[in-house]
């Protein structure tokens, strides 16, 4: 799937196919380990999708909430002492 239409959904229908893609992704794990898989590339464009969704989902969060700089933290650092 398309990440433009992962943006067209909702947090709930994304987190619902996430859930439907991570099932796929179990049974095909099993059948691969069993040698009964036809296309074992399809894992790994499972996996892309799974990583799509993801991200959307992470999009669809942080959307709400402003960026907020982090601060800058000082730390002190010890000169070395040659011995």
């Amino acid at each position: 799937m398309k990440a433009a239409d992962l943006r067209n959904m909702t947090a709930t229908e994304l987190k619902a196919h996430h859930d439907t893609l991570i099932d796929e992704l179990v049974n095909l794990r099993v059948k691969l380990s069993l040698r009964q898989l036809d296309n074992p590339l399809r894992v790994r464009a499972l996996r892309r999708d799974i990583a799509r969704v993801n991200t959307v989902l992470r999009q669809k969060e942080g959307a709400g909430t402003p960026a907020v700089p982090a601060a800058k933290v000082e730390t002190k650092v010890k000169p070395k002492v040659k011995r």
